[in-house]
């Protein structure tokens, strides 16, 4: 068995002990004993990889296995990892971890929960290590149908509109991504479905690429938020449940942004070459329009709806850049929010639950009342805004960098428009904790909650650790996933 396959089958592991359990605290344990393998189990493939690095392997794609599981159309269960998706993977293994812990209080049928909590891991770990169109396609399915139930039954205020609104634009996104790998597939000739074995043949017609390449992008770019495919996000970050909207945020969003990279862009890169100032322009409002929205809200979880959809923009418009530096910074960028948005939805469903509201208007004062929390929300506020020291600035910086090399006027004119999203940023993140934190607890029930319980310590510092020690150190982050950057990057340009 490859080791990569792992990462799937432990969570269809874990489902299997959680419909065995009999208690709460069974089921407990089931979960922290499989998301620590899973953790464990990606910090090892980190150092594995960089150590087939080191010994010299040029493969891009490293620790490769391939089943036949469909003969006729040439479908494998064919797995492979790079520097990419290794750090995808790692990213995963956190957020299911932090998430096990966030979610210590579901009183809620926990064992139903979790069980589509895991299934929904089955299907984010199956496709960061798919390099087969139909297997990624099956795995990016599996991820996204528990999210109907996961919001429709478990999460809160309008959940069964969110969860349908989510399912409906997410299915529609994905009927255009299967017509669009069926292009590629038949494109190149109906030989194979391997990423890798379609981008050497390099046949698929330019008049074809024209064809495919906007279906496939906004097939994946409807789950990255791409204007104007982003409204199902606010209102599904809004209704989910503490750990899935951690989940979902932190690493199912990133879905998207990882299939535009790895095969509209990669597979398809003559339309890319033509197409990407239409899809620049789009993902330049996402940046902007995500921000301005954030300012305008009043609930803490829109507030962080609408963030993502700006921070998950900038992911699209630095791979759009088509260049190593910009393209480094989008999988810095999505780390970084996939760490820092957990952390924010973690920290709102932790003050939801003691404060049963999510208004700003209503909350002011928590720092006397539950310092733990709100020292945890302020961190999260600032690597939000790109604080030197925090991942936001590692990844923000470099996407701009790399995104101004273009020296084309068209190029540096919608960068400097994405780079007013760093100030509108601070505006509404310094508003929310000025507003929410300090001052006069205006609200006497409010003095009597509790502060931050040792699950729920656990969980946040996890989560800072993680956001300070990829802004402090980020070079390691770098050279993971530089090689297999460039080597994508050189294949778009050749």
């Amino acid at each position: 068995m490859n080791i990569l396959s792992l990462f799937p089958a432990v969570p269809l592991l874990m489902m299997l002990g959680l419909w065995l359990s009999k208690s709460r605290r069974q089921i407990h344990a089931v979960m922290v004993a499989g998301s620590s393998a899973l953790l464990v189990l990606a910090v090892w493939l980190v150092f594995r990889y960089l150590g087939l690095r080191e010994a010299g392997e040029t493969a891009q794609m490293l620790l490769t296995d391939s089943v036949v599981w469909y003969a006729p159309l040439n479908i494998h269960y064919a797995v492979g990892v790079d520097g990419i998706s290794v750090a995808m993977l790692l990213l995963s293994a956190i957020i299911v971890f932090t998430g096990t812990f966030a979610s210590w209080q579901m009183q809620k049928d926990v064992k139903a929960y979790f069980l589509w909590f895991c299934l929904l891991s089955v299907g984010v770990f199956g496709f960061f290590i798919s390099v087969d169109l139909f297997t990624m396609f099956m795995f990016y399915e599996v991820a996204l149908i528990p999210m109907y139930l996961l919001i429709g039954v478990w999460g809160s205020g309008r959940k069964e509109y969110s969860a349908m609104k989510l399912t409906l634009m997410l299915m529609g996104g994905s009927a255009l991504l299967l017509i669009g790998i069926l292009g590629i597939y038949f494109g190149a000739g109906a030989t194979t479905m391997n990423v890798q074995e379609i981008a050497a043949l390099h046949n698929i017609p330019v008049e074809l690429q024209r064809i495919w390449f906007p279906l496939v992008f906004v097939g994946f770019g409807v789950l990255g938020a791409l204007f104007p495919f982003h409204t199902w996000s606010p209102d599904g970050h809004a209704s989910a449940p503490t750990a899935v909207s951690m989940l979902h945020a932190g690493v199912l969003m990133k879905l998207g942004g990882y299939g535009c990279f790895r095969v509209a862009m990669y597979l398809l890169p003559d339309a890319a070459h033509e197409l990407s100032w239409i899809f620049i322009i789009l993902t330049t409002i996402s940046v902007v329009y995500g921000a301005f929205s954030a300012c305008v809200q009043t609930d803490l979880k829109y507030i962080n709806a609408y963030s993502s959809v700006s921070h998950c923009g900038l992911v699209l418009f630095a791979i759009l850049m088509m260049n190593t530096t910009a393209s480094t910074g989008a999988i810095l960028q999505m780390l970084s929010h996939g760490l820092m948005t957990a952390l924010f939805f973690a920290l709102i469903g932790m003050i939801y639950g003691r404060t049963h509201t999510r208004d700003v208007r209503q909350l002011s004062g928590l720092m006397k009342v539950m310092p733990f929390l709100a020292v945890g929300y302020v961190i999260a506020g600032l690597a939000n805004l790109g604080l030197p020291g925090l991942s936001g600035f590692v990844a923000e910086m470099t996407i701009f960098n790399g995104a101004f090399m273009n020296a084309d006027t068209f190029h540096r004119v919608v960068t400097v428009i994405a780079c007013t999203s760093i100030v509108i940023t601070a505006v509404y993140i310094l508003r929310v904790v000025g507003r929410i934190l300090y001052g006069t607890c205006e609200n006497p029930e409010h003095l009597k909650l509790s502060d931050a319980t040792w699950d729920e310590r656990f969980a946040v510092i996890c989560l800072v650790v993680a956001i300070a020690g990829m802004g402090l150190a980020p070079l390691w982050v770098s050279d993971l996933i530089r090689g297999s950057v460039s080597e994508l990057i050189a294949h778009i340009l050749s």
